[in-house]
């Protein structure tokens, strides 16, 4: 058989049906959730299913009204929707690799648009950074995910893990700060002016400061959060 032939192909690519737990890599970049309850899922990340899955977007008031008063300000990153049913469903976000993490009575927070998708076990809650408001776009929040469970994040490319101990803090370019342990606390610290920022969205000049003791994880990629400016 030729290695370029529909029939090879299609052995290498399709669906592994050997993999049955809850969340699994069917490629590097795209999770297969063996559904059989619900899950919460980014909004649009979807790319296929079989079964009878019903998909529906995170209700307004789905977790309070705090949650409501605080999605109106992270836009469609923070978007989720819930999963409900059984079948195999296959998630992906524009290309990125993906990471399955388990956690066992642990807290994670990850950037609002890098979380994929989580199981109804595991907690979330949007936190606002709240400071320079208005100098950044879409960047702002992050989800703070607890308790035990599985979730999947992602990242442009192959991911680092910094670990920050005491007395050596990490500084980490907010677009490219992609998660980090729940007991670290990150400062912004800028070196800029009100003058040196206009007309400019470079990252370099706003840091993440985490110290204490924990670990970030960054992409080799800035995502875009800055908010240009329209004359």
């Amino acid at each position: 058989m030729s290695k370029y032939s529909i029939a090879e192909f299609i052995r290498q690519t399709e669906q592994n049906d050997e993999l049955k737990a809850k969340f699994e890599l069917e490629t590097p970049r795209m999770l297969e959730v063996n559904l059989k309850d619900f899950i919460w899922a980014k909004a649009g990340s979807m790319i296929a299913y079989n079964g009878k899955i019903k998909f529906e977007r995170e209700g307004i008031l789905e977790h309070g009204i705090g949650t409501l008063f605080k999605k109106a300000f992270t836009g469609e990153g923070a978007s989720l929707m819930k999963a409900t049913g059984e079948g195999a469903l296959y998630l992906a976000d524009k290309g990125k690799k993906i990471i399955i993490l388990e956690l066992h009575n642990e807290t994670i927070f990850v950037n609002g648009n890098d979380l994929l998708a989580f199981e109804p076990t595991v907690k979330h809650e949007i936190k606002l950074m709240r400071k320079v408001a208005g100098m950044m776009a879409g960047g702002l929040f992050n989800i703070r995910c607890s308790g035990s469970g599985l979730i999947a994040i992602t990242s442009h490319y192959e991911p680092l893990t910094l670990r920050v101990t005491p007395g050596k803090p990490v500084l980490t370019d907010p677009s490219a700060t992609v998660a980090w342990s729940g007991n670290l606390t990150p400062e912004f610290q800028t070196d800029i002016s009100f003058k040196t920022f206009i007309g400019r969205a470079s990252g370099e000049s706003i840091q993440l400061r985490f110290e204490g003791n924990g670990f970030v994880i960054v992409q080799p990629y800035e995502e875009v959060y800055f908010q240009q400016s329209q004359s």
